[in-house]
């Protein structure tokens, strides 16, 4: 069924240049707003980068503001972030899989040998009963 405006049929569609996104605040993205409905008052935070990748490669699976993920020893990652957060005050959060059949695989920011930036941070992965692992597959969000 065609629309009829001021008597002409169709509707025309704004040039991609021509729309205004900077009338949109920050406060303006509610939890309401978002895909899923939330609801309550409390901030809503979004991740400002995220990863899932395999170990061993290391292979990157999936993967949001993240250009690389290196290995650097058995259990070791450098994480590189597309563009950097804004300071080193963010929040690691991850979570590996169990490579043995024993033990819980733990992942947290490895500062003991390097100190996270802006534009990358190193996780170690550790096996509760073997160490150090490279486990199938590790997801990382990054909150800031």
């Amino acid at each position: 069924m065609p629309v009829v405006i001021d008597g002409t049929t169709g509707v025309s569609l704004a040039d991609a240049a021509s729309v205004n996104t900077s009338a949109v605040v920050d406060a303006a993205i509610t939890a309401s707003k978002l895909s899923g409905a939330q609801t309550g008052t409390a901030p809503v935070f979004g991740a400002r980068a995220w990863v899932v990748f395999s170990g061993a490669t290391p292979t990157i699976l999936a993967s949001g503001n993240v250009s690389g993920v290196t290995r650097n020893a058995v259990g070791v990652y450098t994480i590189t972030f597309a563009t950097a957060m804004p300071d080193a005050d963010y929040a690691v959060v991850g979570t590996a899989n169990r490579p043995a059949t024993t033990g819980n695989c733990v992942v947290a920011p490895d500062s003991s040998t390097v100190t996270k930036t802006t534009t990358q941070i190193r996780i170690r992965v550790t096996n509760t009963a073997d160490g150090a692992t490279d486990a199938s597959v590790i997801s990382i969000a990054i909150f800031r």
